[in-house]
C-alpha cells in the first residue's frame, strides 16, 4: 500500500475526518511535521480539506525564531496560510510537560480562531514505540500501554501507523528540508535516551522488528481502554445521580462490578468534575478507600476530587455543600434557606378548617403553646429530639436511621422554639405542642421548595 493509502485507512480507520473539514495543522519545522503537512496537502483536494498551519515557538533555543520562519517559507511554497504563535513556558519540575501544555493550548486557541474542526499532529509509530516503552519502564497501568490514542476531542494523528523512515524518504522524493532540533538528541531526555540508545539495542539485540510490535502492543491496549471505558460509561449513566456539582453512586451496585469497570466509573465521574487523574489512581486509591468494610468516616481527596462515603452511596464532589445558617422564623412568616434550596413557611390556620397533613415536609402543631417565633439552624453538638412516648432521642441516631447521608446532615433544618427542637424537617417532629381536641388555632411548618410558594391548604 502507498504512503496516503496507508494514511487513508488510518483517516477511516479511526473516524479522523469524514470529508470537507477545515483542519489546524500543527509544524514545527521537523522531519515528522513536515511530512504530515506533506501529505495532507496531497489529499485536501480529495478530501476537500481547508488547511491552516500553526507553528508554536516556545522560546527555549535561540535559533526558535529560525524555525519560524522555515515554516512560514514552507506555508507559502505549499500555499498554506500560516500563524506563528509565541508561548511563555513556566519553569517546574518537568520541562517537556510545561512545553507541552504550553503547546497543546496555544493549538486549541488556534483552532478556535480559524474555526478548526481537527487538529492534526505529526506523531508516528516510532512515538507510538518510545511512548509504550518509556511508560513500561516507569511503571505504567493499562491505560498506559495503550500509548498515544490516534484520536482525543478534536486532535488526530493521522501518522500513527506509519514509520519514520518512510516519511523522510517521502520528503527527500518531494525535495522538501526539514530542521533538527538539537534537544532531541540530548541524553537527559528520558525519550531521547531510549530513542536513540535502548530501541537500537533491542532492534539490534532482540527483536529487529521491536518498534512495530510495541505499536501493535499500544493498538490492542488501545482497543480494550476503549471497550472499558464504554462499558464504564454504560453503568455510569444507569448508576448516577449528577446534581449540585456532585455525582453520587451507590456502592453495592459499585462493588459488584469488575474492579477495573468499577475504578473506571469512578474516573469517569470525576472526569465529569474536572479530574483527569489516570485510571491506576482510581485502581489503587480510589478504588480500595471507597469500597474497604468499614467505610471511611471522613473524606478523603483524590485529584483534586472530593470523595465520601455514607451508608449505601458514595459522593464525588469539588466542594462540601454549603452548610445551613441559623435565621429567625416568625409566625406566620417564610424564611429562605438558599443553602438547600428551600423555605420554610410558618402558616396559622384555625383548627376546625384543618386536617393534620400526613407529609413528611409539613407538620403541625398547637400555636397557642408555641412562642411567635421560631428559630430554624443546622444540627450542634448534642442535638437530640423529645418523641411522642417520652423519653430522649440523639439526632445523630434519627439522621443515620433516616438514611441522611453525611454530606446532607448539616443542611437538615431544626426548628426550635425557646431551645426546645420542634422539628427535624422532613425527619423527625418532636411531642411539643400537639394538635388535640381543644386547640383553637393550628401552626402548620412547611418545608417547600424556593420555586413554590408553600401557602397552607
Amino acid at each position: 500500500m502507498t504512503l496516503l493509502g496507508a494514511i487513508e485507512r488510518t483517516f477511516r480507520r479511526h473516524a479522523m475526518l469524514a470529508g470537507g473539514e477545515t483542519v489546524l495543522v500543527a509544524v514545527s519545522g521537523g522531519a515528522d511535521s513536515v511530512a504530515l503537512l506533506r501529505v495532507l496537502t496531497r489529499l485536501a483536494p480529495a478530501w476537500r480539506l481547508s488547511l491552516h498551519i500553526l507553528h508554536v515557538d516556545h522560546q527555549m533555543r535561540p535559533e526558535s525564531s529560525r524555525d519560524a520562519a522555515f515554516v512560514r517559507t514552507l506555508g507559502e511554497r505549499l500555499g498554506v496560510p500560516v500563524e506563528v504563535a509565541t508561548v511563555e513556558v513556566e519553569h517546574g519540575d518537568s520541562l517537556e510537560a510545561a512545553a507541552r501544555r504550553a503547546r497543546y493550548t496555544a493549538l486549541e486557541a488556534g483552532a478556535d480562531r480559524v474555526g478548526a474542526d481537527r487538529i492534526a499532529l505529526g506523531h508516528t509509530a516510532d512515538d507510538q514505540a518510545e511512548t509504550v516503552l518509556m511508560r513500561l519502564l516507569e511503571g505504567t497501568g493499562v491505560r498506559g500501554l495503550a500509548g498515544i490514542p490516534p484520536v482525543r476531542g478534536r486532535v488526530i494523528r493521522p501518522l500513527l501507523e506509519c514509520r519514520r523512515a518512510a516519511l523522510v524518504e517521502e520528503l527527500r522524493r518531494a525535495g522538501l528540508d526539514w530542521v533538527e532540533d538539537p534537544t532531541n538528541r540530548d541524553p537527559k531526555f528520558l525519550r531521547n535516551r531510549i530513542r536513540h540508545e535502548l530501541l537500537p539495542l533491542l532492534a539490534e539485540s532482540y527483536n529487529p522488528g521491536i518498534a512495530d510490535a510495541l505499536a501493535r502492543v499500544a493498538a490492542l491496549t488501545r482497543e480494550a481502554v476503549n471497550a472499558l471505558e464504554r462499558t464504564a460509561a454504560v453503568e455510569l449513566e444507569r448508576l448516577a445521580a449528577v446534581g449540585d456539582g456532585a455525582v453520587t453512586l451507590p456502592l453495592g451496585a459499585l462493588r459488584t462490578l469488575p474492579r477495573q469497570v468499577a475504578a473506571e466509573v469512578l474516573r469517569q465521574a470525576a472526569g465529569r468534575l474536572g479530574s483527569r487523574a489516570p485510571l491506576r489512581a482510581w485502581v489503587h486509591r480510589g478504588l480500595r478507600r471507597v469500597l474497604v468494610e468499614p467505610a471511611p468516616r471522613r473524606p478523603f481527596r483524590l485529584a483534586g476530587v472530593t470523595l465520601e462515603v455514607s451508608g449505601p452511596r458514595v459522593r464525588l464532589s469539588l466542594a462540601a455543600l454549603p452548610a445551613l445558617v441559623e435565621r429567625a422564623l416568625a409566625v406566620p412568616g417564610r424564611v429562605e434557606l438558599p443553602e438547600i434550596g428551600a423555605a420554610l413557611v410558618a402558616t396559622l390556620v384555625e383548627a376546625e378548617r384543618y386536617a393534620i397533613p400526613d407529609e413528611a415536609c409539613r407538620v403541625a402543631f398547637d400555636a397557642d403553646e408555641l412562642p411567635p417565633a421560631l428559630v430554624v439552624r443546622p444540627r450542634r453538638a448534642g442535638d437530640g429530639v423529645e418523641p411522642f412516648g417520652g423519653g430522649r432521642r440523639k439526632l445523630k441516631d434519627l439522621l443515620i436511621d433516616a438514611k441522611v447521608p453525611r454530606w446532607e446532615r448539616d443542611r437538615v433544618p431544626v426548628i426550635e422554639a425557646a431551645g426546645r427542637t420542634l422539628w427535624v424537617a422532613g425527619v423527625r417532629r418532636g411531642a411539643a405542642a400537639p394538635v388535640t381536641a381543644h386547640t383553637r388555632r393550628v401552626l402548620e411548618l412547611a418545608l417547600v421548595p424556593l420555586a413554590e410558594p408553600g401557602t397552607a391548604r
